[in-house]
């Protein structure tokens, strides 16, 4: 993706000018997406205001060590790392240029539109988050991410149960391994590589790599998949280290139930048959103290909802400039469809472009970015081939059992959901929500929408709400302040 990578250079040596004036760009989130979104606007004469919730940019893609630790090889449990040394030099050469402002430990939990064109982002400041301030600017990027899908199983609350997401955020940001170890790596998708290479290259036993994908559906897929010769190369590479580190791969299978008392000591997993499920008689006990389990990603489009943005699916719509249907907003990277990093730089760098020559009343000019566009027209054809073949296990919601906890923040059981789907006559996740409390406790149904949906026969649609995290009344009640 050459578009981005050159931009990001010809920002860096731009630096030495004047701050910028003018209009602000509001950018929220500093992974890939928001970072080259923040960059390529900057790098075009815009005030840029970069508000993340971590205390380093970079993202979970870009996860670094923590300073203290004085990683000696940091590059150790990443790729794209040159990658991401060009975005981080042009961050820096943008920050010290005046032309970007970057809010680190700040939790936006809502944007609203101010009377006239502007926006006020609402964020809490640091780990208690209980003081919120106000960045008012003239457009925002939501470049928000994504989070991990977790379909639940008998036993999928124990302790040594994590998602694969989390275990590679121990790796990238602690460089700890998970308690335990033997690991099991489990469920479905493209994370599971990284993260069960990841854990064998730190020194865990991995046990299994379980991946309910049928090979066959991803062949069927080749035509696309052919489309991006270094994803397949990289696809390659994780296979490799897998086998230097002899991790069997157990390809169409699936976790029926994880054991233990106190923490988790085994799962039993199964065959799948054609139609994803399990083959009697193939069940299977793998001793382990780690189960790291994901099911791939979702957009999180929580400030995009509440700000009344149109959906595309269960990702934010957004045109060729993406530009959503809320004028003066952007989306870029996960929050408009899953696609990994090398998407979300893409659409990061139009983004900012765009946002760039409209917030300064020009009309901007698409071949400026059109290899950015070309490589975001190939990479969408990649993963929209890799989401139709990693597609997740026939009939799962029907092998919960009734006492299996579903929402773990109010332990509210599948039972209970299936009550308020059957008896009591919900029919959507509101009404679930309603009767069961399903999804009402701190993580606001990010973990256990899913589940609660795929037990009650529902669709996990979104829903529009103002807050986008738990706030404290207090910072409710508190006229907002301008950050320091």
């Amino acid at each position: 993706m050459t578009e981005p990578a050159s931009a990001t250079t010809a920002s860096a040596t731009t630096a030495s000018g004047p701050a910028a004036s003018g209009p602000a760009l509001a950018v929220i989130g500093a992974g890939p997406a928001g970072l080259a979104a923040a960059v390529a606007a900057a790098a075009r004469g815009l005030r840029v205001v970069l508000v993340d919730s971590a205390a380093d940019a970079g993202g979970q893609f870009y996860r670094q060590p923590a300073a203290a630790l004085d990683a000696r090889r940091p590059w150790a449990l990443h790729h794209q790392w040159r990658a991401w040394e060009r975005l981080r030099a042009a961050l820096t050469a943008q920050i010290t240029a005046g032309r970007i402002r970057h809010l680190a430990d700040h939790h936006v939990w809502c944007v609203e539109r101010e009377s006239g064109s502007g926006f006020a982002v609402h964020a809490l400041l640091g780990p208690e988050q209980r003081d919120s301030v106000a960045v008012r600017a003239a457009g925002v990027v939501l470049a928000t991410g994504g989070y991990e899908k977790v379909l639940p199983f008998p036993g999928w609350t124990l302790p040594g149960v994590i998602t694969a997401g989390g275990a590679q955020a121990m790796l990238k940001g602690s460089l700890a391994l998970p308690p335990g170890r033997t690991a099991v790596v489990a469920g479905t998708g493209p994370l599971l590589l990284p993260v069960a290479t990841g854990l064998a290259a730190a020194g865990a036993r991995v046990a299994a790599l379980v991946d309910s994908v049928d090979p066959r559906a991803l062949l069927r897929q080749a035509g696309a998949l052919a489309g991006q010769p270094a994803k397949l190369v990289e696809g390659a590479g994780f296979a490799a280290r897998l086998a230097f580190h002899r991790v069997p791969v157990m390809a169409r299978h699936t976790v029926l139930r994880a054991h233990g008392e106190e923490r988790l000591t085994a799962v039993t997993v199964a065959a799948l048959d054609a139609g994803g499920r399990p083959v009697s008689g193939t069940e299977r006990r793998l001793a382990c103290d780690t189960l790291a389990v994901g099911h791939g990603l979702l957009p999180h489009t929580d400030l995009a909802e509440g700000l009344g943005c149109g959906p595309d699916g269960p990702a934010v719509r957004v045109d060729d400039e993406q530009r959503t249907d809320v004028p003066g907003v952007w989306a870029a990277g996960e929050a408009t469809g899953i696609g990994g990093a090398a998407l979300a730089l893409a659409e990061g760098h139009i983004a900012g472009r765009s946002a760039a020559a409209r917030l300064r009343g020009d009309v901007p000019d698409a071949r400026g970015w059109s290899a950015a566009a070309r490589s975001r027209s190939r990479l969408r054809e990649f993963f929209a081939a890799l989401d139709a073949g990693y597609v997740p296990p026939g009939g799962w919601a029907e092998r919960i059992t009734d006492d299996t906890v579903l929402c773990r923040c109010e332990e509210v059981t599948a039972g209970a959901v299936r009550e308020a789907a059957g008896p009591l006559g919900a029919g959507d996740l509101r009404t679930v929500k309603l009767l069961t409390r399903a999804g009402m406790g701190w993580c606001q149904g990010r973990m256990c929408a899913p589940g609660v949906a795929g037990v009650a026969g529902c669709g996990a649609t979104p829903g529009r709400r103002l807050l986008a995290r738990p706030v404290p009344l207090g910072a409710l009640a508190a006229e907002p302040t301008e950050p320091q």
